[in-house]
């Protein structure tokens, strides 16, 4: 079943895709949400000096400064870990790999978020890889494409999914076979790939296009 929902004019609102962020701004805010996530507070800005190596306070003022008038963070200068994350920093993580292993993701891997809550109340599972390449444009999934996917390690015959072979992600339709799993694509301009050593990181749930339509898969 396949279910397509409009977002409207102001659905840009609801995808934050941090593309107005400069690559270290990203850096730097993912590093704050990660010691959040982590730890349970903000990280001081001496702290955040260390962890990226500036030479002084004065580099990671600058970029806070920079996210805070960009809207993803409010500053307190009174305090010591006075960071408050605002709403359009959090949510579901956008990455530009995946590895196998648990659910967490390298700072410099996350590209952006996306608050696709109302879709997905829980969320903690949840990521969106960046589709590359045609492999799949028969069932509607093209390059560019946010492809959400649900972590989880196993799948059902003719699910769709993402899979490491090597280092190298891909999406595709899963079926099992007798030397391992084929992997086959909706495009017949490119083969079935067929590995023992194929790891199954998730299973794609939905799709965004854009900043106007989602589509939930399954």
């Amino acid at each position: 079943m396949e279910v397509s929902d409009s977002f409207g004019a102001d659905s840009h609102k609801e995808l934050i895709m941090a593309e107005n962020l400069t690559s270290k701004q990203r850096q730097v805010l993912n590093f704050i949400l990660e010691r959040l996530h982590t730890v349970g507070s903000s990280p001081t800005i001496r702290e955040i000096a260390q962890h990226f190596d500036f030479s002084s306070t004065g580099s990671p003022r600058v970029h806070l400064k920079a996210l805070a008038k960009k809207g993803y963070l409010r500053l307190n200068p009174q305090i010591s870990r006075g960071i408050e994350l605002l709403a359009q920093a959090t949510g579901i993580p956008i990455v530009g790999r995946v590895k196998a292993g648990g659910p967490e993701f390298a700072v410099e891997d996350v590209e952006g978020y996306l608050d696709l809550s109302r879709v997905f109340p829980n969320q903690e599972t949840i990521f969106a890889l960046r589709v590359k390449g045609d492999s799949m444009v028969g069932v509607g999934i093209m390059d560019g494409d946010l492809a959400i996917v649900r972590r989880q390690p196993s799948a059902e015959e003719g699910e769709i999914v993402v899979a490491l072979i090597g280092e190298e992600a891909t999406v595709k339709r899963f079926f099992k076979e007798p030397r391992g799993v084929r992997l086959e694509p909706a495009n017949p301009a490119y083969e079935p790939v067929v590995s023992k050593d194929a790891i199954i990181v998730g299973k794609v749930i939905g799709l965004v296009r854009g900043y106007g339509t989602f589509k939930v898969i399954g």
